[in-house]
């Protein structure tokens, strides 16, 4: 059997996620997946901001789970389901199982946890080898296994029992040479000669194998039983137990053991496997999960027709904002209310691009469209997150469309825009204990421009004391090598969302120049200072860019 991947579509937001990125994720993905009837799942590229967290659990909703990296992975790949077998189980009956399942290679498990591999390879091998007359009892072989293997009947004796000294002797000679070389615990094949079983009886034999299908007399039935002696009939020859018997080695002997092999989890990613898996002798290595169970088999085949994570991205189109891995990935739309980015697809995608302040409400116009009105939940979240982007409604970024769509969701969720702005404004600001290392990382974001790479990031502040403890820790920080971020400039943005103006952290070659120019304006050292200037898309960044392109 073979498990197919069905994977279903995730939905993602930038990398830095912010609150538009997170509920645009997850209120796209709940629209598509009632417009397909097909399983889209939000999901995060980054770790939440307070304000986000506040969202989220304000409305009761789950946090999307974070996914580092979209590289195909293990579990992308078809998976061979083949069912594992006891470590106990004859060389005869693996490779039957091998034959009726049509499989090269069994996984020895015990309570689920993986032991060990046996191969075809490995069983040929058993046939090959010479092997000293002990063998079966240097193996533990059971009892079970050498009457499975040589189809044989019980006649007495306890079948539950281990073979753990002896040797195998095929007695040819007349009993009073068997006297010479037989010992206790030995396994004795021969045939229809009554002597030479009660003379193997006597010399306290483990078991003796009758071959072809012979009576056994009940006097050696009586006396095996006082000598704990187990009898066994077979219809082979002795010539075909001889060759048979020590198949019945239990496939521990031969398997590679647990520390040995190599097994994959289902998280790998497969660029991080295919060289171990060329370099082996193995056609088929065992999967496990998480929690280090097993699954199933991958072949080096499978690989060839690993599957691409199928996404959508929401709330960007650029490369350097998108989940690591995104250029192995299979995009399907794009829902972003920023410029045109570096984002590349090998096949046509739906992409839809508004000048609007929050690409929330791009997917609020799109329930529209569609005839549906969001849950109470969604239509939370598209409040939110509009609420956020446009601060609440006064930002340079915010339309007409904007300000529409967040009050019909506001109307179905309830909401009061201006309280509960202040509210998620106020619970994002909370700035205390927090490093400047994550203060520049919460809302941070790349661009490339004449391959000059700028980094902007931004945090928004309720009060005058609050810009005034982000300021001169953020100078600190960013005066050290920009370069090791992989930034040519970084501005940062310490934005006044009741003054509704913002003080800029200017480092890197003619940033604060860039500024001042920009703005025709002064700086005080790396900081300046501009009124009315909220906007990090619609106001900083043009700036910026139109600057550098001069």
């Amino acid at each position: 059997m073979v498990i197919f991947m069905d994977n279903p579509v995730y939905v993602f937001g930038h990398r830095n996620p912010d609150t538009d990125s997170i509920c645009s994720a997850i209120c796209y993905a709940r629209l598509k997946t009632l417009l397909t009837g097909k399983e889209h799942i939000a999901k995060r590229a980054g770790h939440l901001n307070e304000e986000t967290q506040y969202v989220l659990s304000k409305n009761e909703v789950s946090i999307p789970e974070y996914i580092k990296d979209v590289r195909p992975q293990v579990r992308d790949v078809d998976i061979h389901i083949i069912e594992g077998v006891s470590e106990d189980i004859s060389m005869k009956a693996a490779y039957h199982y091998m034959k009726e399942n049509n499989t090269v290679t069994l996984p020895i498990l015990s309570n689920g946890e993986l032991e060990g591999l046996i191969t075809l390879g490995d069983i040929s091998k058993s046939y090959f080898d010479v092997y000293d007359s002990n063998i079966l009892s240097v193996a533990h072989t059971s009892m079970q296994n050498i009457v499975d293997t040589l189809d044989a009947t019980v006649i007495t004796g306890d079948i539950g029992q281990i073979v753990d000294k002896g040797k195998v002797v095929i007695a040819t000679a007349n009993p009073d040479m068997m006297e010479q070389y037989i010992e206790e615990g030995d396994i004795i094949i021969l045939g229809n000669r009554y002597d030479a079983q009660l003379c193997a009886v006597e010399m306290n034999a483990r078991c003796i194998v009758i071959c072809e299908g012979v009576n056994v007399s009940k006097t050696i039935i009586k006396v095996a039983q006082e000598n704990n002696c187990m009898i066994i009939t077979t219809e082979y020859d002795t010539y075909t137990v001889a060759r048979l018997i020590n198949q019945s080695l239990p496939i521990r002997f031969y398997m590679t053991p647990k520390e040995k092999m190599i097994k994959f989890k289902i998280t790998d990613y497969i660029e991080d496997i295919e060289d171990t898996m060329a370099k082996r002798r193995f056609r088929d290595f065992p999967i496990l999960d998480e929690n280090g169970k097993y699954i199933g088999m991958i072949s080096r085949r499978n690989l060839l027709k690993h599957g691409k994570k199928k996404l959508i991205l929401v709330d960007h189109n650029e490369k350097s904002q998108a989940v690591f891995g995104v250029e192995t990935a299979e995009i399907l739309e794009i829902i972003d209310h920023h410029r045109l980015g570096s984002i590349q697809t090998m096949t046509p995608v739906f992409f839809r691009n508004q000048p609007l302040g929050c690409t929330s409400t791009i997917i609020g116009l799109m329930y529209e469209e569609n005839g549906l009105i969001p849950e109470k939940t969604i239509a939370a979240l598209l409040c939110s997150a509009i609420i956020s982007d446009t601060l609440i409604l006064k930002s340079p970024t915010c339309t007409q469309v904007d300000i529409d769509i967040c009050k019909k969701m506001a109307q179905i969720a309830d909401i009061d825009i201006e309280s509960y702005g202040r509210e998620m404004f106020k619970a994002g600001s909370n700035l205390v204990g927090r490093t400047s290392e994550e203060l520049f990382a919460r809302d941070f974001k790349k661009f490339s421009v004449n391959d000059i790479v700028i980094g902007v990031g931004q945090v928004n502040c309720m009060t005058k004391e609050e810009t005034d403890m982000v300021r001169q820790p953020m100078i600190d920080y960013l005066s050290g090598d920009i370069s090791k971020m992989g930034l040519d400039m970084a501005f940062f943005m310490i934005t006044n969302v009741l003054t509704e103006s913002s003080e800029v952290i200017c480092f890197g070659n003619n940033s604060t120049q860039i500024i001042t120019n920009s703005f025709s304006t002064v700086s005080d050292g790396n900081v300046v200072s501009l009124k009315g200037v909220v906007s990090r898309k619609k106001q900083l960044l043009p700036a910026i860019m139109e600057e550098l392109q001069q």
